[in-house]
């Protein structure tokens, strides 16, 4: 019985912030508002590979993790995203100006909204930001900005926020399950 008391305590901590976390209502709003601008905001996505493998391994081990730690990742990959628009170069692209600065205040939203759900300043693996630098090296920087290196942003933008939407599903069902999410 002991053994029941720990595991519900245990279970208990680490899912309380989560319960009284307001951005997991509004997330799936603000998540479909971000991906339905980023696709106005330019044409149709390029069919180009990326020159940086996209870190599905990432996911795989998040998934795998507490509640917490998901949520910090969830948070660092929205800020990271916002942060690839923040190359100094985006006039060789011509995406719709307000939609693009309306596309990162919603990211921004997403991420200033989730950090009332996370009680630690702590940050995910540096792994995670190592990729998003060798990201934006590899299809910005070494291509000085070019619109084909932007479009490679946009389409791994969009793979990566469908990606958290996923992640987000997963704690949503953890929540009500009382389990972890393994998906």
């Amino acid at each position: 019985m002991t053994s029941w008391t720990v595991l519900l305590v245990v279970l208990c901590s680490s899912l309380t912030p989560v319960l009284g976390c307001d951005w997991l209502r509004h997330y799936g709003h603000l998540s479909n508002m971000s991906l339905h601008l980023l696709h106005q905001m330019g044409g149709q996505l390029t069919e180009q590979d990326c020159p940086v493998p996209f870190p599905s391994k990432f996911y795989d081990r998040i998934r795998n993790a507490t509640v917490m730690s998901q949520l910090v990742f969830i948070r660092d990959s929205l800020e990271l995203i916002a942060g690839l628009y923040l190359h100094d170069n985006r006039s060789s692209v011509g995406w719709d100006t307000d939609k693009t600065e309306r596309f990162l205040m919603t990211i921004h939203r997403q991420a200033d909204g989730l950090n009332s759900c996370v009680l630690t300043n702590r940050r995910a693996d540096s792994r995670l930001r190592k990729y998003y630098r060798r990201l934006e090296t590899r299809t910005l920087y070494n291509t000085g900005g070019s619109a084909v290196s932007w479009e490679l942003i946009r389409k791994e933008s969009r793979r990566h926020l469908h990606q958290l939407d996923v992640l987000v599903a997963c704690i949503r069902a953890a929540v009500a399950s009382g389990r972890r999410c393994t998906t």
